[in-house]
């Protein structure tokens, strides 16, 4: 039994949507990624991927949607639970979290030169033949 009263499937989803919006206003980075992610996923039909190219291409951007969001409540909760006072430890905490969205970027990024690499080769060796 939980204190808390159920929300509902049609709640859990609204207030999914809720977050996203919060975090789409409050946070430069991610808005810089969403643009990003849109100008690949775009590119990503011009050179025709595959499906499990595009598949590959979703998760990566996903990752680094995923961290950019788990860094902001970190960052959210910290400041809430320290009332935005200096403390050694958040901010190590912070450093940490943002390191992940970090990780997480540099990874997708090699992916994608990866995947747009192999396209742009074939792409280059079909003009050439």
């Amino acid at each position: 039994m939980t204190k808390f009263k159920s929300q509902g499937f049609g709640n859990t989803f609204k207030n999914a949507r809720k977050g996203f919006r919060l975090v789409v206003k409050s946070e430069k980075n991610l808005r810089i990624h969403l643009i990003a992610a849109s100008l690949v996923i775009a590119a990503g039909f011009l050179l025709q991927f595959t499906a499990i190219e595009f598949c590959i291409l979703l998760m990566a951007i996903a990752n680094v949607i995923v961290a950019e969001m788990l860094n902001t409540a970190v960052e959210f909760a910290l400041d809430s639970i320290y009332h935005n006072k200096y403390s050694k430890m958040v901010g190590m905490a912070k450093d940490i979290s943002a390191g992940a969205v970090m990780f997480a970027t540099v990874i997708s990024s090699i992916i994608g030169c990866l995947l747009f690499g192999k396209a742009a080769f074939d792409l280059f060796i079909v003009s050439v033949v």
